[in-house]
């Protein structure tokens, strides 16, 4: 164990400072596009480059998490030094030009990527190998998020379903803490999400009435993620056949995506959506207030994402994930007479838990993010969505 600590802790440095360098890059590309929106009509040709590299370099690394997570229970198996710049180019390209993306799915990769070029270099044994594999994930994601509890849990829980194994706890947890402080220390600051008091401050708040209508908004919020999977899956395996050369693929993604634009009218559901620099916009931070999202922005975030990612453009899940779940959350708050930021945070985390099969991991990082206080109602909302998720799952494997 102290081994495997020591080995990890210098590798999550590394992967800390990779996802420092790709989140300055991301912030660098989402306000080059919106200082220049003409960007976006160039998706398309975005699209055949991006599809070009991974069709040219990255066939090996095309398979993103569900490959890390299948080498991770291949003992000994490794992952090729090419997946960390290859999906960190293309994710920035994706983001630059407008693709609906999130970043989740990129730092797990770079972070797995890394660790795996290390095991290699110190030739490692395969066990040990596999347990480096775990830390690089949780720095990846620890850092990328600033949740380094989860990102430790996460890692083992999205091993396999209703399967979790402790035994990688501590080396993933030094892991996900080291990715963290040292993204930090390069001056990387993370969105500041809030939801207010509902009583007395310092305890846990339980109102029987409120906890029923959590548990009625979490099966929207796990059949969301079922739609979201269900169609992202659908769409790879549409355009796979419709148009078998990727770069082509990934070019109609792109006119998909501009087509959407100009029929909504807005371009509110393009990269990550955290912020936005119009005010009236509709973002994930928006979705914290009464009014801050329409009752089908999640419906159309959905789709949006589907389209980039199954057309071939690179970047992760997870973000887009907390946009449609607190989107859905504030109109589920409407809906149900209920407050609106507190149905934001629990759809933020419980549509991510459903997609992706991790309901520990994401009840933890409520509690990074939001606070004790409401630790009933978000546990209840990411148990019962992950529930009514059923088997379907964002990663394959």
């Amino acid at each position: 164990m102290i081994r495997r600590i020591g080995i990890a802790i210098p590798v999550a440095a590394v992967i800390g400072s990779a996802v420092a360098l790709f989140l300055k890059s991301l912030d660098l590309a989402t306000v080059a596009r919106w200082n220049n929106p003409w960007l976006l009509y160039l998706l398309p040709v975005a699209g055949l480059v991006v599809g070009w590299i991974y069709h040219r370099f990255g066939r090996s690394v095309e398979g993103g998490n569900t490959l890390i997570i299948d080498r991770i229970h291949d003992a000994g198996g490794g992952v090729p030094a090419r997946m960390a710049p290859l999906v960190f180019a293309g994710t920035v390209i994706t983001h630059l030009f407008g693709g609906s993306a999130g970043r989740e799915g990129t730092a797990v990769q770079m972070g797995g990527s890394i660790a795996s070029a290390f095991g290699g270099w110190l030739r490692i044994c395969p066990d040990d190998l596999r347990f480096l594999l775990m830390s690089g994930v949780a720095a990846g994601f620890g850092a990328v998020f600033g949740t380094p509890i989860t990102g430790a849990v996460f890692a083992m829980e999205v091993l396999a379903i209703r399967r979790i194994s402790h035994i990688g706890l501590l080396p993933c947890l030094a892991a996900a803490v080291t990715g963290d402080l040292v993204c930090t220390a390069w001056g990387i600051t993370h969105t500041d999400y809030h939801i207010g008091p509902l009583g007395e401050a310092g305890g846990l708040h339980i109102d029987p009435l409120l906890l029923a209508k959590v548990a009625a908004a979490a099966i929207a919020f796990g059949l969301a993620s079922v739609l979201f999977t269900e169609l992202a899956h659908g769409l790879n395996r549409f355009f796979k056949r419709m148009f078998p050369h990727a770069p082509v693929r990934a070019a109609v993604g792109g006119i998909i995506i501009i087509a959407l634009v100009s029929l909504l009218g807005t371009r509110d559901y393009l990269g990550l959506g955290v912020t936005s620099p119009d005010p009236h916009a509709i973002t994930i931070v928006s979705a914290f207030t009464a009014g801050g999202a329409d009752p089908w922005s999640w419906w159309w975030k959905i789709l949006f994402t589907a389209v980039t990612l199954g057309s071939g453009f690179k970047g992760g899940e997870v973000t887009p994930l907390f946009f449609i779940g607190a989107c859905l959350g504030n109109t589920m708050a409407h809906l149900l007479g209920a407050p609106a930021d507190l149905f934001a945070g629990i759809g933020f985390v419980a549509v991510f838990a459903g997609a992706a099969n991790t309901p520990l991991a994401c009840a933890i990082m409520g509690l990074e993010l939001f606070g004790a206080e409401h630790a009933v109602y978000i546990a209840t909302g990411c148990f019962i969505a992950y529930i009514f998720s059923g088997r379907s799952s964002i990663y394959r494997s």
